[in-house]
Formats: structure tokens, C-alpha cells, sequence
């Protein structure tokens, strides 16, 4: 694959099987419905897993816009293929919520609180504060962030990264940090399927939240440029 191709695909495999686990959890009359947190951590870890062990080879398995820029900062990056990137991953969310929605549009339709669709798509607050939520954002971002930079190897960067430890990574993110806004910590992941969401046509949808929509992408990419400065700190001493 070229290296759009395999962030695009690397995305869509993420946004598929990780909304797709949501969608099982909160969607009415699925099998996995009301199974609980544990197994939508889970779900989004090997999710992770199956993406970047996907796209690797071929992109380095970024997959998130966060990382690029972070990686960019970092000087690991050129930054004339970041919107390349970008683009890509933003397509690649977008495409595997359509792929969700596809699979369980029939338990969209027999969900009623539209809260509950809308989570299987992108993130919402526990407690709506934009201040706090906005800080959840940058923690949980700067530690996938910088622990990636300092697992990846300094010759190959990220394609030199087993997905074994990059999922288990997202995973202890998810269950130590994302009880206050469900952990986006990558824009491609929240707002590509948010968009998804006002687009299709979902039987009784709520609004799909946009005075919340710039909290995950703002805190994503703010906390993934500090994990570079404080990770090129680090590296300089």
C-alpha cells in the first residue's frame, strides 16, 4: 500500500472495530448489549492493534492526527506529507463509522435515545465542562503521544512498532482516563465519524453535538505537540 492508502485503511479498520464494539455495548437488541466498559476498552485497544499492525509497513501506522503533528514537531516527520496524512486519516474515520452504521443500522433504528447513537459514533462528556474536558483531552493525548515516541525506534519511528504494545497502551488510557470524556485523543477518530453522523440517515438522531466537537480535536493536538516539546527536552539532555 502507499503510505495514504495505509493511514486511510489503518483508520477505518480502527474506527470500525472501536465504534463497532460501542454499537454492540449500547445499541438496543445486540448481543453484546450492556456488556459494559471493560468491553468497549477492549474492543478499542484490539482495534488499535489491528490498525497500526495493518498500516505499519507501509505508513508507519500514524493513524491519528495527533501523532503526525506530534511526530512533525518532533522533527520525525516531514511536515510537507502532513496533510497528506491528515486527509487520509480523517477519510478513514469517516468511512469506517459509514461501515458501523451499514452493519447495525437495523439496532439504530430500534434504539431510542438518540444519546446512545450518537455515542457510537463519536465521544460526549461525563460532565460537560469545557475546561475539564478539555484538560481529559491533552493528559490522555500526551501520554499516548509521548510513550509512542519513546517506544518507537529513533531510526524507523513508528513503523518499527510492534501493535502489541501501542494497544495495550490505548487500553490502559481507556480505563485509567476515559471515564470523563470516553478518550478521543485522536481528531480522526471523533470528528470524521461526528460528521458521519449528521450525515446519514439515522432514524430519530439527536443533533450531533457541535458546540462539544472542537474539545476532542483541540485537546488531541494540544496534547500531542506538548508530548513532542517535552519528548525533544528529554532527547536534547
Amino acid at each position: 500500500m502507499t503510505p495514504f492508502l495505509a493511514e486511510f485503511v489503518g483508520t477505518a479498520l480502527i474506527v470500525l472495530l472501536g465504534n463497532g464494539v460501542v454499537a454492540n455495548v449500547l445499541l438496543s437488541k445486540t448481543h453484546g448489549n450492556g456488556s459494559g466498559l471493560i468491553v468497549i476498552t477492549v474492543g478499542w485497544a484490539m482495534a488499535v492493534f489491528v490498525g497500526v499492525f495493518v498500516a505499519a509497513s507501509s505508513s508507519g501506522a500514524h493513524l491519528n492526527p495527533a501523532v503526525t503533528l506530534a511526530l512533525a514537531v518532533a522533527g520525525k516527520f516531514a511536515w510537507g506529507t502532513v496533510p497528506g496524512y491528515i486527509l487520509s486519516q480523517m477519510l478513514g474515520g469517516m468511512m469506517g463509522a459509514f461501515l458501523v452504521w451499514l452493519v447495525y443500522r437495523n439496532h439504530f433504528a430500534e434504539t431510542a435515545d438518540g444519546n446512545l447513537k450518537l455515542a457510537a459514533f463519536c465521544t460526549a462528556p461525563a460532565i460537560r465542562n469545557t475546561f475539564g474536558n478539555l484538560v481529559s483531552e491533552v493528559v490522555g493525548t500526551f501520554v499516548l503521544v509521548y510513550c509512542v515516541l519513546n517506544i518507537a525506534s529513533p531510526k524507523m519511528g513508528l513503523g518499527a512498532l510492534d501493535a502489541l504494545p501501542v494497544a495495550l497502551l490505548v487500553m490502559s488510557i481507556g480505563v485509567s482516563l476515559g471515564g470523563t470524556t470516553g478518550y478521543a485523543i485522536n481528531p480522526a477518530r471523533d470528528l470524521g465519524p461526528r460528521l458521519m453522523h449528521a450525515l446519514l440517515p439515522i432514524p430519530g438522531k439527536r443533533n450531533s453535538d457541535w458546540g462539544y466537537a472542537l474539545v476532542p480535536v483541540v485537546g488531541s493536538i494540544c496534547g500531542g505537540v506538548l508530548a513532542a516539546l517535552v519528548y525533544g527536552l528529554q532527547m536534547a539532555h
